[in-house]
């Protein structure tokens, strides 16, 4: 588990020295996963005690567990070897094998136990993901009603109830709207999945089970100020996929 994942389950937990804490680790990562519990607190400006209640507040023990888990971690790389479909078929194959290795009982237990289930995407690829999660559990009699706009998300919400459940489909997790709309699920009890980037965002923080994908950016130019990077979305893809073939064995799980 990456740590921006282990900040947003904990986020509501933490103070603002948490805040600047994390970002140092965040923006000097490399050095993080080496440095002393001592130089982490002067560079911040804070106490090693005050370290040590950081790595606590997050489920580590200690400073050191926290560093173990910045040295497991992959690095987010832009590919440009020569080969780039070698890189590409690479690429697919460790998302594969992260996302195989996933647990989606709480996801599954969700989308089962919900009366209703609506999803909301922020843009034109997360609607392409919406349009295959609503395909994929249609074969199981589960429909997903995609909500388009603001209008027609304050006319559902008369309606919710926790027995309800929401879908969010974003890059970023930063959008306003959908913040907007997470925020007013939680006031409502509203459960709610959210499918996000893997970094330290909003929605993720505010979701009830939150699920990750690793988008990489693979530049197929010389120069990198001619032309944007090309980034394989995919992943949001093998997520939703891996998922519903989760979800069928969670039910037979069951009724056995």
């Amino acid at each position: 588990m990456r740590l921006e994942e282990i900040i947003n389950q904990h986020r509501q937990n933490l103070n603002d020295t948490d805040m600047v804490i994390y970002k140092y680790i965040v923006k000097h990562r490399a050095e993080a996963r080496h440095i002393s519990i001592h130089e982490l607190a002067k560079n911040c400006a804070v106490s090693s005690t005050t370290i040590v209640r950081f790595a606590q507040k997050l489920g580590f023990d200690g400073f050191g567990d926290l560093k173990a888990v910045l040295k497991m971690e992959d690095e987010t790389h832009v590919y440009y070897k020569e080969d780039v479909l070698e890189d590409l078929q690479n690429f697919y194959a460790q998302t594969a094998s992260k996302v195989f290795k996933r647990n989606f009982d709480s996801a599954s237990r969700l989308i089962h136990e919900a009366n209703r289930v609506f999803i909301f995407a922020s843009g034109y690829v997360q609607s392409n993901v919406a349009q295959e999660l609503k395909r994929l559990f249609f074969y199981d009699n589960v429909l997903i009603y995609e909500i388009s706009g603001r209008e027609e998300f304050m006319s559902i919400a008369r309606s919710l109830t926790a027995d309800d459940l929401f879908i969010f489909v974003s890059l970023s997790g930063e959008t306003s709207l959908v913040v907007d709309f997470a925020r007013q699920l939680q006031l409502l009890d509203v459960p709610f999945i959210s499918i996000t980037k893997l970094h330290d965002n909003t929605l993720a923080s505010l979701s009830t089970v939150n699920l990750y994908v690793s988008p990489a950016r693979f530049q197929l130019y010389d120069a990198d100020d001619e032309h944007t990077a090309f980034q394989s979305m995919m992943p949001y893809f093998i997520l939703v996929e891996v998922w519903y073939v989760k979800y069928r064995m969670y039910l037979q799980r069951k009724v056995q």
